[in-house]
């Protein structure tokens, strides 16, 4: 009997020239310059091709001409990665509260962070309770009506909520849901001012949602902490219990982010 192939095609057809081109970048990082000649043989790729790409690696600003064919990678790979290590320490920080909170309640945690004109899930501490909302960890939600969007819309710059509602229809999804920029401006600057946002049935008839931003040691939100109710285990009379606690949550976070509101206004 043959022997099968061990090896496994990729789940995805991969794009040949961004393997080639990481594959370049790679050799560049591991030292502090190198050839042209160098990169080609290493990598098995004709010189022009990967003339090609330091140049438009040069033109992007990831590369540099160092001395004649020799090049080097830029600083701005270490940003990229620097902004990864951000998102690494902020999971690390909420996770252990956000676990503390869910118990507490018992309800759905979220923690969300702005991603262009949506707010996007980045973590998610199941309800203990048979009945749960449906969400998933990347999942994309509207900014406009949902806790964690509105929260992120309210401590964002003039320029960063611009640049987020730009070309975004306001839709309805429920009979609840602000549907004009002067009603939904009227409403972060109360987030602003209380400090938390509160979605009624906004975004899903029957959902409330209490969320609470998270800034880091400049004092700028990075993402927001919510939890979750179905309207069966919504008493508004308890309402004000809840804020604080999502809101003392959030703050736990931030502090181990490194934000002092003190050192901040200072």
């Amino acid at each position: 009997m043959a022997k099968k192939n061990s090896s496994k095609s990729p789940a995805v057809p991969l794009v040949s020239a961004a393997v080639r081109v990481l594959a370049v970048l790679d050799r560049l990082s591991r030292q502090r310059s190198i050839g042209l000649e160098e990169i080609s043989r290493e990598i098995k790729l004709a010189k022009p091709t990967v003339y090609r790409f330091l140049l438009t690696l040069q033109e992007l600003g990831y590369a540099r001409r160092v001395d004649g064919d020799r090049w080097a990678i830029t600083l701005k790979m270490f940003n990229l990665g620097s902004r990864a290590l951000d998102y690494l320490d902020l999971y690390a920080a909420a996770r252990p509260v956000a676990e503390e909170l869910s118990e507490e309640l018992g309800e759905t945690i979220h923690m969300g962070v702005m991603d262009g004109d949506s707010a996007v899930y980045v973590l998610k501490i199941e309800s203990r309770y048979t009945i749960r909302m449906y969400s998933r960890v990347g999942r994309r939600m509207p900014l406009y009506c949902t806790a964690i969007g509105k929260v992120l819309l309210a401590f964002s710059t003039d320029e960063e909520r611009e640049a987020a509602l730009k070309g975004v229809r306001m839709l309805a999804f429920t009979k609840k849901t602000l549907t004009s920029r002067t009603s939904l401006f009227a409403e972060l600057e109360q987030v602003r001012e209380r400090g938390f946002a509160i979605d009624d049935e906004e975004r899903e008839e029957g959902l409330h949602c209490i969320g609470a931003p998270i800034f880091d040691y400049t004092g700028a939100v990075v993402a927001a902490l919510s939890v979750s109710w179905p309207g069966f285990r919504y008493s508004r009379g308890e309402e004000g219990e809840k804020v604080n606690k999502v809101t003392e949550a959030a703050a736990r976070i931030s502090a181990v982010l490194g934000y002092s509101e003190e050192a901040v206004v200072a």
